[in-house]
């Protein structure tokens, strides 16, 4: 887009329809760097964009469009504060006009002040799941960089990705149940050969193993199919 550009409703449904074609055929690890790109794209004062994930308590920053990026998502995860945990955490927007005015990160602030370029912030949060939580985040190099109707384009780029990144995990989800359901087929098939049990006593038996064990009955089977056929299960996990 040419700066100074407003994105048009046209141009977002055509990416809401890009976003949605990457995660259902193509899975979240190819989705999110298209997501921080089109943020990139879409949103004329942003130049930089990345993704903070917050699952389990556990923070991690994807797909950043350049190292600065990286940069911003790293100190907040070290310094477990900023704009953009407390977008995935708490609040749906954060908008940092100036850091060299706000007070409300301050050992975030002067850190990016000193080693980026990065004034402006713009975070929104995604929402992925129950478990887990998100923010989209922009970078601006200039103060006040992010108009009104910047926040209302990095808004539907935020929803959009939001709905694709569902869409996404269920679709990984739902490959990871059918991994689940062959490797507990195959344990099954050996309990039933080495003990001459039915089929329903072989289940039990795998579900006794993992309840005793505290171990996931997909991770039993795994592993009673790896001792039995280990080049196999090599196979089958390459």
């Amino acid at each position: 887009m040419t700066a100074g550009d407003k994105t048009t409703g046209a141009e977002l449904a055509a990416l809401a329809r890009v976003l949605y074609e990457h995660g259902e055929h193509s899975g979240e690890q190819t989705l999110l760097p298209s997501v921080t790109q089109s943020a990139v794209d879409y949103v004329d004062a942003a130049d930089f964009a990345g993704i903070t994930l917050v699952e389990n308590g556990r923070l991690t920053s994807v797909a950043p469009t350049d190292p600065v990026a990286g940069r911003l998502d790293d100190l907040q995860h070290e310094l477990r504060q900023g704009p953009c945990l407390e977008a995935a955490w708490a609040d749906q927007k954060v908008l940092v006009d100036d850091l060299a005015g706000d007070d409300r990160w301050p050992r975030f602030a002067r850190r990016v002040l000193d080693e980026t370029p990065v004034r402006s912030i713009l975070a929104f949060q995604l929402y992925r799941g129950d478990t887990a939580m998100g923010a989209l985040n922009l970078y601006a190099s200039a103060p006040h960089a992010f108009s009104s109707d910047d926040q209302e384009t990095a808004l539907a780029v935020a929803t959009h990705a939001s709905l694709a990144m569902h869409t996404a995990r269920r679709g990984d989800q739902f490959t990871s149940a059918l991994a689940s359901r062959d490797i507990i087929g195959q344990a099954k098939g050996i309990v039933m050969e080495r003990f001459d049990v039915d089929a329903v006593a072989a289940w039990e038996l795998i579900r006794k193993l993992s309840q005793d064990t505290n171990i996931r009955v997909a991770d039993v089977a795994r592993q009673l199919v790896e001792a039995d056929h280990p080049a196999r299960q090599r196979d089958l996990t390459n």
